[in-house]
């Protein structure tokens, strides 16, 4: 049974990127499966610390890109996420190339939602695992809107 509850595709979900911090570090969602989403970042002078390897930063905001956006893709028509907290531990150090993040849901309750995303390298070695903590919340009444009764 799927997590879904909005219809999207990948086309659809890398539209949300364009003029954002997404769309600058070529962040692509590339997968989905009826509980997870992927994306692939590259791993080059957009992402880089001073070092030459992947910014920790980097790897941050894919996994609360994906972890985020799947979080809201989980909730039904009025209502929206938005992170709480989020953690990282990085494991391995990456030079090059292209990361994939993958997240997938630890818990999808009525009003918080926790994600793990698991980033790995081209050969599927562990480089960060995040776990982000999402508030479920409804969207605001505009003045002048009458509740369905």
């Amino acid at each position: 049974m799927s997590i879904w509850k909005k219809p999207f595709s990948l086309e659809s979900l890398n539209q949300t990127s364009t003029h954002t911090l997404v769309e600058h570090l070529a962040i692509e969602y590339c997968d989905y499966d009826e509980e997870s989403l992927s994306a692939v970042m590259p791993v080059d002078a957009r992402t880089h610390q001073p070092f030459g390897m992947l910014h920790g930063g980097a790897s941050v905001v894919l996994a609360e890109t994906l972890g985020s956006l799947a979080a809201n893709m989980c909730v039904a028509d009025g209502k929206y996420c938005v992170g709480l907290d989020i953690n990282a531990n990085h494991i391995r150090a990456v030079r090059s190339g292209i990361v994939k993040g993958t997240a997938k849901p630890v818990h999808l309750g009525a009003t918080t939602q926790v994600w793990q995303i698991e980033i790995v390298d081209e050969r599927g070695r562990l480089v960060c695992t995040s776990r982000l903590t999402m508030a479920v919340l409804n969207h605001k009444k505009r003045s002048g809107e009458v509740a369905a009764q």
